[in-house]
């Protein structure tokens, strides 16, 4: 089974993330951001893996350390689910429209993290959830997933619509990569060895 579970404390937040990476896309997402679960709901959802976040934070403060947070531990658990990466596809990549939004996700579960990041956006706020903390997630998200990330607005007017395509082609990218291939027979997707 391709599950894990990740626990992380500090002095800023406690996070609990579970994920099952051949899930059927169910979640349960509780983060005390509104428009920070419904991008979690939305991931889970279109990447067809089961999760489960439980975060408390200093929200008093602002939402900043529970979503960087929320991606470090998801990262974690990502990568510990995935093991060796023995017979995955590795790489995924998606063209998503929404609506005036068009983005595009590409990745490598390379075990080298790097984020290429062109998304801006016309507003600095989707309600009270600042818009600069999409970015904050996806680079926690690669850098402690291992993951080689490039993610680009084509198109795009409503921030709400930028950000919920942002993470609905990321979710469609990573559902690629992280599927078994049958061709594979087991095999690391790799010349070198190791990932």
């Amino acid at each position: 089974m391709r599950e894990a579970s990740v626990s992380r404390a500090t002095a800023e937040t406690e996070i609990e993330v579970r994920v099952n990476l051949d899930g059927s896309g169910a979640y349960d997402n509780r983060t005390g951001v509104g428009f920070f679960d419904h991008m979690l709901d939305q991931l889970a959802r279109h990447s067809l893996i089961d999760l489960t976040v439980r975060a408390t934070g200093d929200l008093h403060i602002d939402d900043h350390h529970t979503v960087e947070d929320t991606g470090i531990a998801f990262g974690q658990a990502l990568a510990q689910a995935l093991g060796d990466k023995r017979g995955i596809r590795r790489y995924g990549s998606f063209h998503l429209a929404m609506d005036d939004a068009l983005l595009r996700a590409a990745l490598d579960l390379s075990g080298r993290p790097f984020l290429v990041w062109n998304v801006d956006f016309p507003t600095a706020k989707i309600g009270a959830f600042d818009t600069e903390l999409v970015r904050e997630f996806f680079q926690a998200l690669a850098t402690h997933g291992g993951i080689t990330l490039h993610v680009d607005r084509l198109h795009g007017l409503n921030s709400h619509h930028i950000a919920e395509a942002a993470f609905k082609a990321v979710a469609r990218a990573l559902r690629e990569a992280v599927e078994p291939d049958p061709r594979m027979g087991g095999v690391l997707p790799s010349t070198k060895g190791a990932l």
